[in-house]
């Protein structure tokens, strides 16, 4: 095992690792920027290493900073915790070429996930079902493309080869603005991503937002740890996700998880991932592929038992699973509210001081946080500050405790999402169970 891993992210992230590594008795070290000097797990690492200022691509996203930081404490990995550098494929490239390791993914790996028209072909030829579409990215005939659109049939959907988190695509409804759709996409994802490759997709019009979770060694072992629902969003933006997902029976899960665990064993893959799809009239489409830990992962972490973070960290350090698939079950169910420093009702970030921080307790509630009373959220990053996590043996109860904890929950001196939580635990749709990804941004309309 490690003796030394530097924590490279900031906020409740790093807070987790950080805990992950005093489990396992790994000493940790902390990069932050001059704005996150203050921060939780700054204070409890064993070091800290200021990395640059505020703006992120000065500190966070400085590959030199952080590989410098690694080699001045004399660590000896790396892990990037999500969002940031977690799915760069040069930096852990870059890691690795340092004399470290990286926590995540191989390098190749990463590339070859974060392009997806290359993710598609992959995950097609392990067998994973995916949308029907263009089997590649779309040339510059557009004779060609616009027959690739009538066998798919419309709408269909435009996106970016390099894009993700719901940027770089466009649906299209009629043949009629098919190619000014294609040049536009193709335009922005030059600008945003450096890459103007694009795909074409069929748009499902009422699907739901099912992912797996999946964790392999380097000694050709993998497992999945079944699927989270994360169907409620806004702006392609996740706001609340559950496990099990409501409606989707054990014999699917069985039948989808091990498939994805296949896929893993037959590209080599290494450390924890998630299988995005989407899931209409009974059937799954693979749409990406995250090659990191999820936000999300508290709620298969409760449902299963498995610690996600401490197999990242094992693995990583050349240890076997220490479980096979039939260790793995799927018990209860929870739920998690992600609590973000924004006007409920704008979405417009609200940073500031913290005056009352009083988290939630009980039974079965699990809070994932950074923040604490006198705690200042900067400007400068993600408006996430926190999971509000609940557990219980059944959905219904789960639901119940979410609702008590949201009642509980003291956040002074900003503004939260916290009521907006509020109504969709209310909410009769959401109650029912199984929406569609659609469902929040249309709820949100009324």
């Amino acid at each position: 095992m490690f003796e030394k891993v530097v924590i490279a992210n900031r906020g409740e992230i790093a807070l987790r690792i950080l805990r992950a590594c005093h489990q396992l008795g790994i000493r940790t070290v902390a990069v932050h920027s001059t704005a996150d000097r203050d921060l939780k797990h700054v204070r409890l690492a064993d070091e800290s290493v200021c990395i640059g200022p505020p703006p992120a691509v000065d500190s966070y996203l400085n590959i030199p900073a952080v590989i410098s930081a690694a080699e001045v404490t004399d660590a000896e990995a790396v892990h990037p915790g999500y969002g940031f550098l977690s799915e760069n494929a040069d930096f852990a490239e870059r890691v690795e070429r340092s004399g470290f390791v990286f926590i995540g993914p191989r390098p190749d790996t990463i590339r070859m996930m974060g392009d997806k028209v290359s993710a598609i072909a992959t995950m097609r030829a392990a067998g994973v079902p995916c949308v029907p579409g263009s089997d590649g990215a779309l040339g510059q005939d557009p004779d060609e493309n616009l027959r690739v659109a009538r066998d798919v049939g419309y709408p269909v959907i435009i996106k970016a080869s390099g894009g993700g988190g719901g940027r770089g695509m466009r649906v299209v409804h009629s043949e009629a603005n098919l190619l000014t759709a294609i040049s536009l996409t193709r335009a922005e994802a030059a600008a945003a991503f450096g890459n103007d490759s694009v795909y074409l997709e069929k748009f499902l019009e009422n699907p739901r937002h099912i992912e797996f979770q999946v964790l392999a060694d380097e000694h050709g072992n993998a497992v999945h740890l079944g699927e989270r629902d994360c169907s409620l969003q806004r702006r392609h933006q996740k706001v609340i996700e559950e496990s099990p997902a409501p409606g989707i029976t054990p014999r699917l899960r069985e039948t989808m998880g091990e498939r994805c665990a296949a896929a893993c064993r037959e590209i080599g893959y290494r450390g924890a991932g998630t299988f995005e799809f989407l899931y209409q009239d009974g059937e799954f489409y693979f749409i990406e592929m995250n090659t990191r830990v999820q936000v999300e992962h508290p709620v298969t972490e409760l449902v299963t038992g498995v610690d996600i973070v401490v197999e990242q960290l094992r693995i990583a350090a050349g240890e076997p699973l220490s479980l096979t698939q039939s260790d793995v079950h799927v018990r209860g169910h929870a739920v998690e509210c992600r609590i973000n420093a924004e006007d409920p009702e704008r979405f417009l970030p609200s940073p500031g001081p913290v005056t009352l921080y009083h988290p939630p307790g009980g039974p079965g509630i699990r809070v994932d946080s950074h923040v604490y009373s006198g705690y200042r959220v900067p400007p400068y990053y993600d408006s996430l500050i926190g999971k509000l996590v609940s557990y219980g043996p059944d959905r219904a109860v789960a639901l119940a405790r979410m609702r008590t904890a949201l009642e509980e929950i003291v956040i002074e001196g900003i503004k939260t999402n916290i009521p907006l939580h509020q109504r969709l635990i209310e909410d009769a749709g959401y109650l029912r169970g199984g929406v569609n990804i659609h469902y929040l941004t249309k709820l949100l309309e009324r």
